[in-house]
């Protein structure tokens, strides 16, 4: 290992942990108190958390969605459901431009079962692509509540790719900014190319965040959190399918 990489390794751990600390004590101050109450009053009136995110921000709804430690009352919305679920073609997965398309929005809708009390959940860094924005505007429509999580710095940037010429940021009751600077990378190897990439790592950390408060809020109000137990451990399956079968397919998650 030369001592250029070492010395990136340790610069790309000093501005991933800033991140961290700078969210972890924004939400101790409140910052995510207005998200979390949504959440809360989701899950108390039988609400479903709705995550959805393109490219790299799928992350964000898999760490939301069907996972241990998590919430059950959770789904992942994704583009690959139009064409598992749907009626598209396969080749309209092939490179990456369905997440810009924001005619999708109304097929993708038409896949799943929402009910007045669920929440939207959208992640994503630039916050402008059509399938994005598109999906916030027709969740608000629908008169739901969006939650947003993006980089602030990049969205504030570039302009916005979707007709109605809003950002993400610019559509959602809360947002959330996931801190990663313009571009995402936060390092500069020799000849000025960006490495680093952050926005995956603090928007995991944001849906824990939001996990671990939502899950308190409804124990504090007297009720057990419906959380998901890891399938790997005993009565880990009987536990999960107990709370799965309340909400049946609007919570249908695939492999």
């Amino acid at each position: 290992m030369t001592d250029l990489a070492t010395d990136l390794f340790a610069d790309f751990q000093r501005q991933a942990t800033s991140r961290i600390d700078a969210l972890t004590e924004s939400a101790r101050a409140g910052a995510l108190d207005a998200a979390i109450e949504l959440l809360a009053g989701s899950l108390q009136n039988g609400g479903v958390l709705q995550a959805f995110g393109t490219g790299h921000s799928q992350a964000f709804a898999m760490e939301i969605a069907g996972r241990a430690g998590g919430l059950i009352p959770t789904h992942s919305l994704a583009l690959r459901d139009l064409v598992l679920l749907g009626k598209r073609p396969l080749e309209v997965l092939h490179g990456g431009l369905l997440e810009r398309d924001d005619s999708v929005v109304d097929d993708l809708w038409s896949l799943y079962d929402f009910q007045p009390a669920d929440v939207f959940l959208i992640a994503s860094n630039s916050g402008v692509n059509g399938s994005i924005v598109g999906l916030a505007l027709k969740a608000k429509a629908e008169g739901h509540a969006v939650i947003a999580v993006t980089s602030l710095a990049h969205t504030n940037a570039v302009t916005p790719k979707h007709p109605s010429g809003k950002r993400l940021s610019e559509v959602a009751d809360v947002v959330i900014d996931n801190l990663a600077p313009y571009g995402d990378t936060t390092l500069e190897l020799p000849g000025g190319l960006g490495v680093g990439a952050v926005s995956s790592i603090t928007a995991a950390f944001i849906a824990q965040l939001l996990t671990i408060g939502a899950a308190e809020r409804v124990q504090a109000a007297g009720e057990v959190p419906p959380l998901f137990i890891s399938a790997n451990i005993p009565e880990g399956d009987v536990h999960n399918r107990a709370l799965q079968d309340r909400y049946g397919d609007r919570i249908g998650h695939l492999a």
